[in-house]
């Protein structure tokens, strides 16, 4: 089982933890992570942007000049693709993005997600974070004890406190176990996780 340092909130270790191998200790699949994050993209798209083809947009009814005898090119409408203002061609219309992918290659992926951060050193476990009050300088304090940049902070249940701390520090995202995914995980250089996040995931996930 891979094992991490415990930190405090003052960036001191005060002591290690297993991790489980069946969620860290996985073979990566980069080919599976790739689809899910895909997936996750597509499915926050709005997919509402729209444009008007030649019969949406409004006037040129009348031919703008005789078909013959002027020396110009024929033209039918001044609504037509070609001119300014006229419509486009095969332009995009609202349509729904969104895909699912089946449960399990979703909980693969976070669990091959996980395992490579946990391979490559990129996760922090803390004994506790507790914020009293919502104190931008506190998050700012513990991740610079901790020499964290851009990182995905997991909590075990969803608190106000810390996602309010933490909300104006660049690159920063809070998440809890329950609903992890993984671009969040990917898209952070480290994961700063409690000690009751990492035992929330592992009934999760196993």
């Amino acid at each position: 089982m891979p094992k991490v340092a415990v930190f405090n909130m003052e960036g001191k270790q005060v002591g290690e933890l297993e991790l489980n191998d069946a969620i860290f200790g996985v073979e990566v699949n980069q080919d599976l992570m790739h689809k899910v994050v895909v997936s996750q993209l597509a499915n926050a798209r709005q997919g509402t942007v729209a444009t008007r083809s030649r019969g949406m947009v409004r006037g040129g009814g009348r031919k703008p000049w005789r078909q013959k005898g002027t020396g110009r090119a024929r033209q039918g409408s001044i609504r037509s693709p070609q001119w300014v203002g006229g419509g486009v061609v095969f332009g995009p219309q609202p349509r729904e993005y969104s895909y699912r992918l089946p449960k399990k290659a979703r909980r693969a992926a976070l669990k091959s997600a996980l395992s490579a951060k946990a391979a490559a050193g990129n996760i922090v476990v803390l004994d506790q974070l507790k914020v009293d009050e919502p104190k931008t300088k506190v998050m700012v304090n513990m991740l610079k004890a901790l020499d964290v940049q851009k990182p995905l902070v997991v909590t075990a249940e969803w608190d106000r406190n810390v996602e309010l701390s933490t909300r104006n520090i660049p690159g920063a995202v809070v998440a809890k176990s329950v609903g992890l995914n993984v671009y969040d995980i990917l898209n952070s250089q480290k994961l700063v996780m409690t000690k009751d996040a990492v035992t929330k995931l592992e009934e999760v996930l196993i």
